[in-house]
């Protein structure tokens, strides 16, 4: 009878991966955002920084993790004082590194997905008095919904499959750091076919998966987009813009235009009543 293999690293791996996608999320937004508009000559030097562990073996970005995060840099020793243990060899060193490594798969499709929205958006939303925050959640975001699950997606994937930069800088310590790659790898070292074999064709039904998923949910997602026949030259932004709820966005002959959260009174360009607007986009 097959005997399954111990699964805490797939708990473990499956708790970093989901830590650091959230993290992740938190910071790469702003930086995608910044790159997608900025017009600064330091740009290519910030792309080039996010998109480094690309092409960057994961032994070298490890071992210089470790260098850094070592209980004798300031750093680490700074970590030592505070919480009187170390940030390596730690669940904690491994968000780091796995946030470090995953990284440009966060920003990059965050940054194509910025570009996509195009500065003619937000400078209308801005025209109508809408904040820059306002912008951004209900113009920006929804527009960019595809590219944050994409990026999502890729950087959870990407981190249950790393193993060069987390064995650098966590090891192989049962129960805190040791993850899915790296129990396979011991698997194989010690003969153990059998039980890697159940974690590698776990992991490739679940990365097969999961992919399909996206793919499908990608390519069936509605674009909140409305057409309006006319827009008049004179656009009323809506006074009660505190009771809206759901970002809208107008399009006439083939601009947007923004009309900020529904459920307030209809601009007339968009009639009084909306038609349902899933799937439909600028012709």
């Amino acid at each position: 009878m097959m005997e399954l293999p111990d699964l805490g690293p797939v708990w473990l791996t499956l708790k970093l991966a989901l830590v650091t996608t959230l993290v992740l999320l938190i910071l790469g937004t702003p930086i995608a955002w910044w790159l997608a508009f900025t017009r600064s000559r330091a740009k290519p030097f910030v792309e080039a920084l996010t998109g480094l562990p690309l092409v960057l073996p994961a032994t070298v970005l490890g071992f210089y993790l470790l260098i850094f995060l070592s209980p004798t840099s300031p750093l680490g020793a700074l970590w030592v004082e505070e919480t009187d243990s170390s940030v390596t060899f730690s669940f904690t060193g491994l968000v780091i590194a796995s946030v470090v490594y995953s990284l440009p798969f966060m920003v990059q499709p965050l940054q194509g997905a910025f570009e996509s929205v195009g500065r003619h958006s937000l400078e209308a939303a801005a025209t109508l008095r809408a904040t820059p925050v306002d912008a951004f959640v209900s113009v920006a975001s929804p527009m960019a919904a595809r590219g944050y699950l994409t990026a999502a997606v890729l950087t959870f994937a990407h981190t249950i499959g790393e193993f060069g930069v987390v064995l650098m800088v966590g090891g192989n310590i049962p129960g805190e750091t040791r993850l899915i790659s790296i129990a396979i790898y011991e698997h194989v070292e010690t003969l153990d076919y059998q039980s890697a074999h159940i974690l590698s064709a776990g992991m490739l039904v679940f990365s097969f998966v999961v992919l399909v998923i996206v793919y499908q949910l990608n390519r069936r997602a509605p674009v909140s987009l409305e057409r309006c026949p006319t827009l008049p030259s004179t656009f009323p932004y809506a006074s009660t813009r505190s009771s809206w709820r759901s970002p809208t966005i107008c399009l006439c002959r083939g601009s947007p235009h923004y009309l900020g959260r529904a459920g307030a009174a209809r601009p007339p360009c968009c009639g009084s009543s909306p038609a349902s607007s899933t799937g439909q986009a600028a012709r």
